[in-house]
């Protein structure tokens, strides 16, 4: 567990990270780790000073098996949402198509992922969510979306880059849907130009300074290629 900045805290489970943030208030889940990450979440949320019950929203950036496995297991009494092209995934309405293989892997892994007990909202582009704007991202999913709070001064990016040794590049194949939709996301992001410190992704090590400096040089990377 690492606070980022006042009211935003990183919870590091099984690979893959999820995190927390107090909105005004409103304590808020941003991803759910894997489904061996249940009492991970349970303590990094006690170590910040809370109780579970007090999570009362749940922001999922895509359907992956690392990012909503504990969540049906927390049992929050939370309001949850997700990209709407993803929400048919996790709900267990649709089934990711074998064509891609990105796909079939969401199949395999969608054995051990629960849905959750609770409606489930899909957002699109734009939408607002207390303080947090949704910008349509996809490409590592159909409906893989970040979510921008520029009140906290925090990007929640998921799987749409990743940080490795300091490097910030795009999410690769073959665990990606689309890696030039991935590509054309990133730089859409970076073209709406937020206005926050911390960009937050899912897989590596958060920037907590000049986030939107290093998305917007990745994005002009992308762009001369």
């Amino acid at each position: 567990m690492k606070q980022l900045r006042e009211g935003v805290w990183q919870i590091e489970c099984s690979g893959v990270n999820a995190y927390l943030a107090d909105d005004d208030g409103t304590l808020t889940l941003i991803d759910a780790g894997t489904p061996r990450d249940e009492q991970t979440i349970r303590a990094a949320v006690a170590e910040a000073g809370y109780a579970l019950a007090d999570i009362e929203r749940v922001l999922i950036t895509h359907y992956d098996v690392d990012h909503v496995g504990a969540l049906a297991a927390l049992g929050l009494d939370a309001e949850i949402y997700i990209g709407a092209s993803d929400r048919g995934f996790f709900i267990g309405d649709e089934k990711p198509p074998l064509g891609n293989l990105k796909g079939a892997l969401q199949r395999v892994t969608g054995t051990v992922t629960t849905p959750p007990a609770g409606e489930v909202t899909g957002v699109a582009d734009g939408d607002t969510v207390g303080s947090f704007t949704v910008y349509y991202t996809p490409g590592h999913t159909p409906g893989h979306v970040a979510y921008v709070s520029e009140t906290l001064s925090v990007a929640f990016v998921g799987d749409l880059v990743r940080e490795s040794d300091g490097d910030l590049g795009p999410s690769p194949k073959p665990m990606s849907y689309d890696t030039e939709r991935v590509r054309d996301s990133i730089e859409y992001l970076a073209d709406a130009e937020p206005a926050v410190e911390v960009l937050a992704m899912g897989h590596g090590v958060p920037f907590v300074r000049n986030g939107a400096v290093r998305l917007a040089e990745l994005g002009e990377r992308i762009a001369r290629l």
